[in-house]
């Protein structure tokens, strides 16, 4: 009778900890983006491309996920807030004169860039973010 606890005990303690080994590992892949999403752009090594994020739709949170979305390519988002124009279409922006970095930001979300220069805001890039732009699945985390 004895014995039979003591293997009972030995599965639970063991399944608990091979669920757990499991669960972290999960917990620690990458992100792997999804088939119709955006090739996976990433900042260069050494530079540091500051982004400002303008929700231009009603959609409430796109902002915050566009930040997100980002900030796991290694941009640096500074600033994010909502526009005061509504867009359907989602535009890039070049402020410091620095289009290859705006390009980039633009390849992430498949969108158009657009050079409008201006110095007093201290950001390389703006992005409105339009209603045609469908921030990737959250990952699920049981």
């Amino acid at each position: 009778m004895k014995a039979g606890r003591w293997i009972i005990l030995a599965l639970v303690l063991g399944g608990g900890a091979y669920g757990a080994a499991k669960y972290n590992a999960f917990r620690s892949r990458p992100f792997i983006s999804g088939a119709g999403e955006s090739p996976t752009v990433a900042v260069p090594a050494g530079v540091r491309i500051k982004v400002e994020v303008l929700n231009a739709t009603h959609t409430k949170g796109l902002a915050r996920r566009a930040t997100a979305f980002l900030r796991d390519r290694g941009f640096d988002v500074v600033a994010v807030g909502t526009a005061r124009e509504q867009r359907s279409a989602t535009l890039v922006l070049d402020r410091s004169n620095h289009p290859e970095w705006a390009q980039l930001v633009a390849q992430s979300f498949l969108a158009p860039m657009e050079q409008r220069l201006d110095s007093s805001r201290y950001l390389d890039v703006t992005v409105l973010i339009g209603s045609d732009w469908r921030p990737p699945a959250l990952p699920f985390y049981p």
